[in-house]
């Protein structure tokens, strides 16, 4: 569980609103299921104590950076962040899921260095 944790601080606190570059399938699926475990955390809470805001206020808090990780797994892939559009068509955005679950261009692409690559020194 710490290296699920690790993921969602680094989405959170590094790649807040970062666009830029490209996600490996482990930050993406690390990230989505932290991210999970505090809805369903909050939405129980919630229920508990009678608020009604604490999962609204969590999801506005974490949709840019929820966006912005999607983004950055189909640069990984090789595609184009507009992708992201098709899944506000129904059925049609089940392909998103698919292209998130396929591993990503090995070495650079146009979108950055491979995240897989082994960091050299300069």
């Amino acid at each position: 569980m710490n290296e699920a944790i690790h993921w969602f601080r680094k989405v959170v606190t590094q790649h807040y609103v970062d666009f830029e570059g490209r996600a490996r399938r482990r930050e993406l699926w690390y990230y989505v299921l932290v991210y999970m475990i505090c809805l369903i955390g909050l939405a129980i809470g919630q229920s508990i104590i009678g608020v009604t805001v604490l999962t609204g206020l969590f999801w506005l808090a974490l949709v840019l950076p929820t966006i912005a990780v999607l983004a950055r797994r189909l640069h990984d892939t090789g595609r184009s962040a507009w992708w992201l559009l098709i899944g506000f068509v129904p059925i049609l955005g089940i392909v998103l899921i698919y292209w998130y679950v396929q591993p990503g261009v090995s070495g650079p692409n146009r979108y950055g260095a491979d995240p897989k690559a082994p960091i050299t020194a300069s």
